[in-house]
């Protein structure tokens, strides 16, 4: 474990601004300004894959540039591609040389329509898919992956999976990752309530917008809404999956207890000692291979990482520069097969 080089000035130093503030229009305002001054040119994608699963995303490019590789970028829970850590990563990511492409999980953003069925933590498949046909149809090599909150948790699942998949992923970055999702569950119940509140809000409404489009198969009506989250993710597991109730559910996307001990694609893993959403309490237990590396700030708040009143990061500047030792390894690394081909 290292302790990560972030130290905010004073006023930036609670952790419920830093949550906050990260999350406002203005830092979204400002990732897009930063993506127009670079010019980067941006197409919009939607991925097919088993089962007629679609998944939209956007590639991003800056162009008459040779991208120094191709970096898949993941956003959290009921975020999207859209938010403002996703816009300042691709902006930090395009100044440094490399192509991206922003994922769209599943009723995420506007693409509610796009699938039937309703989006759940643990549909890792479709995700692993969608980075393939990514990387098929953007070959750039190496090809990384960063993720934020449950975003970094999927990034870690997906370098854990990725071999066998043949997937060419060469590192993956994880910020405040959810690494134990009933230790997170714990701290919404019993930290702030506007927190709860929160991720509820935009929850029930992802909820109502599916109920809306697909009336037939998604019939629950206003009293399932009332519940609380813990009530509801229940619901949801019991009613939508296969898998016994929500203590299953929480197991079969928890990234603790030894789970990334096997991983042979490296990571680096961010964290903050005063996340108010995701309990420092679990990182030491991610077990991680000698190659990869967990780093914990004193301050930072959940996926905040804020500097100044500019509202830049240094989440995503940490993501670019851990992306970026990578590559240049990676890179490296390729060279003798290439030139044997």
């Amino acid at each position: 474990m290292h302790r990560a080089d972030f130290r905010p000035p004073r006023w930036l130093r609670n952790p419920h601004l830093q949550s906050v503030l990260s999350s406002l229009p203005p830092r979204r305002a400002a990732g897009e300004r930063a993506l127009r001054r670079l010019g980067a040119v941006t197409t919009e994608h939607v991925v097919e894959v088993d089962g007629g699963v679609r998944l939209q995303g956007f590639h991003s490019v800056v162009p008459g540039t040779e991208p120094r590789g191709l970096v898949l970028l993941l956003h959290g829970w009921e975020g999207s591609t859209e938010s403002g850590y996703m816009r300042h990563s691709a902006a930090t990511l395009l100044a440094r040389g490399f192509e991206v492409f922003r994922l769209n999980f599943r009723d995420h953003g506007d693409t509610h329509h796009l699938n039937e069925g309703l989006f759940h933590s643990c549909r890792l498949a479709e995700v692993v898919e969608a980075a393939l046909e990514v990387s098929r149809r953007f070959p750039s090599r190496p090809m990384l992956a960063a993720g934020f909150s449950l975003g970094g948790n999927f990034a870690l699942r997906l370098a854990l999976a990725a071999p066998a998949a043949g997937l060419p992923l060469v590192h993956a970055a994880a910020v405040c990752p959810a690494v134990d999702p009933a230790a997170v569950l714990e701290a919404l119940e019993s930290g702030p309530r506007f927190y709860h509140w929160y991720f509820m809000r935009k929850w029930r409404r992802s909820l109502l917008r599916k109920r809306e489009l697909f009336p037939g198969l998604h019939d629950f009506g206003d009293e399932v809404m009332a519940f609380d989250m813990r009530g509801l993710t229940d619901w949801m597991v019991r009613r939508y999956t296969r898998l016994a109730g929500i203590q299953d559910y929480f197991d079969g996307y928890s990234v603790s207890g030894g789970r990334l001990a096997a991983l042979q694609v490296p990571v680096s893993v961010l964290a903050a000692a005063d996340d108010p959403v995701i309990p420092v309490a679990g990182f030491p237990g991610l077990g991680l291979p000698a190659h990869s590396r967990l780093e914990i700030a004193e301050f930072g708040g959940h996926c905040g990482f804020l500097e100044g009143l500019h509202l830049g990061g240094f989440g995503e500047r940490w993501v670019a520069e851990r992306l970026e030792t990578a590559a240049g390894a990676g890179a490296r690394a390729t060279i003798p097969n290439s030139q044997t081909a």
